[in-house]
């Protein structure tokens, strides 16, 4: 089998499994809520009710989420927005990428922490953002610097951000209706209908998929957020033409050990590195529940495109 190793490939490759990995996790999350349904004695039609029901909170809290998460993050991480005169030097290296990317220049942001990182945020192009700490423009140089510029405005041109809320609302709702699904059945519930109550099997699989669904979900966002990762990466080296810039910065960043005061779990996925320092796992069952992919993976395809682009 042939080795992806041009960042065009990359990117490609990324994308087709991004969006396989969200239809699959669709049909899961369709399927489970038509269980639970099942499960509540609601019968085939009332199964389906369910579904539609699920689909439209999750379409009103990606609503929300559309508009206002770009400004919840950023008034989390006490970010303070910079105009050109106070970094000249910051805003013409990120103008330069946006030309190259054909992206309007984002509001740009800096966070007073000396660790290093950096994250993008906001629902399009047209209302993104770009954070980066204090630590990172200390510690990284002119290339560096913009290795990690292009990958967080790939972030934006890929519409990552947005992409990210809708699967942490799906993931949501199967545990909101999963937590239902489980109190009803530890208090009593409802009365089913004598169809549903003789049937058992989907009482079985609804506990099972209550119990299991959230977990599994959670799993899937993790997948993506780290798919996602490795398209930035890629589509970052198509715009900077340089992979060894980002490769130092990843290297950098990662050897630092000083922890992001500001980031937390809720918001870790959005930094170009797990800012939440010592968190990262070793080992294949240990990395299913990261959010971000192991550096030495990154470097390894970061380092095929060297030469390829």
């Amino acid at each position: 089998m042939a080795t992806v190793k041009t960042a065009w490939d990359q990117v490609s490759n990324n994308t087709f499994k991004t969006w396989l990995i969200m239809f699959l996790f669709s049909v899961f999350v369709v399927g489970v809520v038509y269980i639970l349904g099942r499960g509540w004695g609601l019968g085939e039609s009332g199964g389906l009710g369910l579904v539609g029901m699920a689909l439209i909170i999750a379409g009103i809290m990606n609503f929300v989420s559309y508009f206002w998460s770009d400004k919840i993050v950023l008034a989390i991480s006490g970010a303070k927005l910079i105009d050109q005169k106070s970094n000249k030097e910051l805003y013409r290296l990120v103008e330069n990428l946006c030309i190259a990317a054909g992206l309007p220049s984002p509001k740009i942001y800096i966070l007073e922490d000396s660790a290093p990182n950096a994250f993008a945020t906001g629902r399009d192009k047209d209302h993104a953002a770009i954070c980066f700490t204090t630590g990172i423009l200390e510690k990284l140089n002119k290339q560096e610097l913009e290795g990690v510029a292009g990958h967080e405005l790939s972030h934006i041109g890929n519409r990552d951000t947005l992409l990210m809320s809708v699967v942490s609302v799906l993931v949501g709702t199967i545990a909101l209706l999963s937590d239902w699904f489980l109190r009803a059945m530890w208090f009593g519930g409802r009365e089913r209908d004598r169809e549903d109550r003789n049937n058992g099997i989907f009482l079985v699989l609804a506990l099972v998929s209550a119990i299991l669904a959230p977990i599994v979900a959670t799993l899937i966002q993790l997948a993506i957020s780290r798919r996602r990762e490795f398209l930035a990466d890629a589509s970052g080296v198509l715009l900077t033409r340089y992979p060894q810039g980002l490769e130092n910065a990843l290297l950098k960043i990662s050897r630092d050990k000083e922890p992001l005061e500001a980031a937390n779990r809720g918001t870790a996925h959005l930094y170009i590195i797990n800012p939440l320092k010592g968190s990262d796992s070793v080992g294949w069952f240990a990395n299913l529940f990261n959010t971000h992919p192991p550096i030495e993976q990154r470097i390894k395809a970061l380092q095929e495109m060297e030469g390829k682009v």
